[in-house]
C-alpha cells in the first residue's frame, strides 16, 4: 500500500507527566522520546515527532477510525484518509521555550489533562501559547482514566470543561482516553478527523521553511566518500522546495562578533516518512542538505530560517516591539528578555520600555540570534522568573 505524505501537522501540549508522549506512542506507534537523556529522566526535552497515516474501516459503523491497515475489530482491510504528523512538546517548566517554539509547526493541538492531577499550572501556560499563536483547532484530551475511578473521571471532567470557559477551546470536545489500553484512541482519532480538517495552503508563495532540529545522520567510523551532508527537520511554512533548490540558511553560524548566512543544495527531501522530490506544506519535511554535517549536529542550526537562494527575509539585531501582556509584570531598562519568533528563539536586553494598562512597547537590543522578520510575524516575550522564562505575552515588530 502506497504511503502518504502528511497533511497536517498536530502538537501535542500540557503539563509534564500527563502522558503526552504515552499518547503519541497510542496514536502512532512510535515513541517520541529517543534521546538517552529523555529516557533515563522518563520526560521530553526536545521537540519530538512522529508520523502516522490512519485509516477507515468500511465495515463498522461506531468509530471506524484506526491507526492500523487492518480492523482490529473485525479484521476487514481499511482505507487510507490521511497521514498526520505529530509534535510533542515537552511540559516542564524550565523547557516553556521549547514549547513555544513548536507552536509555530503545527495546524491543530492536543492540549493533554491528566485525570488524576487535572488543571496545573503549565496546562494553562500551554493553552495561552496555542492561543498566541493563533491556533484555533484544539482538542482537549482527559488522559490516564486507567489510575481514577468512573466518579473522579467525571469529576474532573465537569472541571476541566468549566476552566475551557472563556478560552480559545472553550468549545473544544473533551475526549477521555487511557493510552496504554488504547481505550479510546479510536475516538480520539475520528475527532482529530473531524476537528482538525487539512488547511489551504500557500504554495504559490516563496519558501519560508522553519528548522527546528537539524542532525549528522553519519555513524562514527564512516567513510569519507560515502558522507552524507547535514540534515534539516521542522516545517514548510509555505511555498514549495524541490531537489536541486539552490538554498540559504539564516542566520547560519556566528563567527567571532557576525553571522555568516550559509549556503547549499537540497540534494534530498522527506516529508514525514516519504522520500519526495518536492516538499510542500503540511507535515513535518527533513531536508539533506550538501552542508558539513558537523555543521547540523547536535541541533545546531535549530532555529534557522531557510527559503531559495535570494528570497531571505530580513534580519534584524535590535528591534521595536508593540503588544500585550498576559500577565501582571513588570519589565525594566537593562533587562534580559527572550523572544520567541517561530522557531527562533533568542535573549536580548531591553534599552527601553512603556507599559500600562496590559500594553507594552520594547526596544530590545543585542540579541544572541539575529530574528528573520516572518510575513504577520507575532513575537513571544518571555520573562526570567524564579529561574525560569515563564510566558508573559506577545507582540509584533514595529518600523
Amino acid at each position: 500500500m502506497k504511503r502518504l505524505v502528511p497533511e497536517v501537522s498536530i502538537g501535542v501540549f500540557g503539563h509534564v507527566d500527563h502522558g503526552k508522549t504515552t499518547l503519541v506512542y497510542a496514536l502512532t506507534g512510535r515513541r517520541t522520546d529517543i534521546h538517552s537523556e529523555e529516557q533515563l529522566r522518563a520526560m521530553s526535552i526536545r521537540l519530538g515527532y512522529a508520523h502516522v497515516t490512519f485509516y477507515k474501516c468500511p465495515s463498522c459503523e461506531e468509530y471506524p477510525y484506526t491507526r492500523f491497515p487492518t480492523c482490529p475489530k473485525c479484521g476487514s482491510q481499511c482505507k487510507p484518509t490521511r497521514a498526520v504528523s505529530f509534535v510533542d512538546a515537552p511540559g516542564h517548566e524550565a523547557l516553556m521555550a521549547t514549547a513555544l517554539a513548536g507552536t509555530a509547526l503545527i495546524d491543530g493541538a492536543l492540549l493533554v489533562i491528566a485525570a488524576n492531577e487535572g488543571v496545573k499550572e503549565q496546562t494553562k501556560e500551554h493553552l495561552m501559547a496555542i492561543d498566541i499563536a493563533g491556533i484555533d483547532k484544539v482538542i482537549v484530551v482527559q488522559t490516564k482514566l486507567d489510575l481514577v475511578t468512573p466518579e473522579e473521571a467525571k469529576r474532573n471532567y465537569e472541571e476541566i470543561k468549566k476552566w475551557l470557559e472563556g478560552t480559545v477551546a472553550e468549545d473544544a470536545p473533551i475526549i477521555p482516553v487511557a493510552a496504554p489500553q488504547l481505550v479510546n484512541v479510536d475516538v480520539l482519532i475520528e475527532a482529530i478527523e473531524t476537528y482538525i480538517p487539512t488547511p489551504k495552503r500557500e504554495e504559490g508563495a516563496s519558501p519560508i521553511f522553519l528548522v527546528a532540529r537539524s542532525f549528522d545522520v553519519n555513524k562514527p567510523g564512516s567513510e569519507l566518500g560515502k558522507l552524507k551532508g547535514g540534515v534539516l527537520g521542522g516545517a514548510l511554512l509555505q511555498g514549495k522546495l524541490s531537489v536541486g533548490d539552490a538554498i540559504e540558511i539564516a542566520p547560519g553560524t556566528k563567527e567571532g562578533n557576525r553571522w555568516r548566512i550559509l549556503e547549499s543544495t537540497i540534494e534530498g527531501l522527506r516529508q514525514g516518512d516519504v522520500e519526495v522530490d518536492e516538499a510542500r506544506p503540511g507535515g513535518l519535511v527533513g531536508i539533506l542538505t550538501k552542508l558539513d554535517p558537523s555543521l547540523t549536529k547536535s541541533d545546531s542550526l535549530a532555529g534557522n530560517v531557510v527559503t531559495r537562494k535570494g528570497e531571505l527575509p530580513e534580519l534584524r539585531e535590535e528591534l521595536t516591539l508593540e503588544g500585550k501582556l498576559v500577565r501582571d509584570v513588570k519589565f525594566s531598562r537593562g533587562e534580559p528578555i527572550m523572544l520567541t519568533a517561530g522557531v527562533t528563539r533568542t535573549i536580548g536586553v531591553i534599552e527601553s520600555v512603556r507599559q500600562g494598562d496590559g500594553e507594552i512597547r520594547l526596544f530590545v537590543k543585542d540579541l544572541r540570534m539575529p530574528i528573520a522578520i516572518l510575513p504577520n510575524a507575532r513575537i513571544v516575550l518571555s520573562k526570567l522568573i524564579n529561574n525560569s522564562w515563564r510566558l508573559v505575552g506577545y507582540a509584533t515588530p514595529k518600523g
